[in-house]
């Protein structure tokens, strides 16, 4: 049994959580979201909230569960545009948001992880993004300075773990989620998978687990939710055997 694996997500997050903390949330969409560990941010209640993601899901899923309870005051992201009580909070002037080009805010928290504390990029320049910011001429060319990110707590989504917290990302959903895991003073993660000492190649290890301190088992059977489904239309099985024959090949399978 691993020591650092907790029964569920309100364990693993006992005594982490306080009001008016940062917290990094991995994922892209609702592709690699925490969704357990989210949940249970919101059922402890606990408010003034930094957010860090680079979007703020859907209004009732992802951080769309602790927008919708208010627990959130400041979101900084990329892209929000799927939520519409973060549209509606922000015009009212009721949540803070601090916008970022998508590879600057990755930037911004693989230097946390770093320890990095400000970089120089020409994202932004003689934007509003830059509004506010120090520059420096470089080679002739204007940069706009970019602080790091370090949160005190990361929320992170795996595919598989070991019990030391090495972890492998599945596909997409590895998105934001490597980078957050080494950028707080405590990474806290939801694993689909387990698997033995050894099993893992150690070349295909993307978060060592150096930077895991808690960890939770997913259950089998938890919905992922799909943030927008977009699929070609298919042709009628009728149609598709008709094609075939005339072009005197079989239809192919449709599924």
């Amino acid at each position: 049994m691993s020591r650092k694996l907790y029964p569920d997500a309100k364990a693993a997050l006992d005594g982490l959580l306080r009001d008016g903390m940062l917290i990094h949330s991995g994922g892209f969409g609702l592709c690699g979201v925490p969704g357990l560990l989210i949940e249970a941010i919101r059922d402890s209640g606990v408010k003034g909230l930094t957010c860090v993601s680079n979007n703020a899901g859907v209004d009732d899923a992802g951080l769309g569960l602790l927008l919708q309870t208010r627990q959130i005051r400041k979101m900084i992201a990329s892209y929000v545009g799927e939520n519409a009580e973060f549209a509606r909070q922000y015009l009212a002037g009721e949540l803070e948001i601090e916008f970022n080009p998508q590879g600057t805010l990755a930037e911004r928290i693989r230097a946390g992880g770093a320890g990095i504390p400000a970089f120089f990029t020409r994202t932004g320049v003689g934007t509003a993004v830059a509004e506010g910011k120090p520059t420096q001429e470089f080679d002739g060319v204007t940069y706009v300075m970019e602080r790091g990110i370090m949160a005190d707590l990361a929320i992170i989504h795996a595919w598989k773990a070991d019990p030391e917290g090495n972890l492998v990302y599945r596909k997409t959903a590895r998105n934001f989620n490597p980078m957050m895991a080494t950028a707080a003073r405590v990474t806290v993660v939801e694993v689909e998978e387990m698997v033995g000492q050894g099993e893992l190649d150690p070349d295909h290890i993307h978060t060592p687990g150096i930077y895991v301190k808690r960890m939770i088992l997913v259950p089998p059977g938890t919905q992922k939710r799909i943030e927008q489904r977009t699929t070609r239309k298919r042709s009628e099985p009728a149609n598709a055997a008709t094609a075939g024959a005339a072009a005197g090949t079989d239809p192919l399978p449709t599924r």
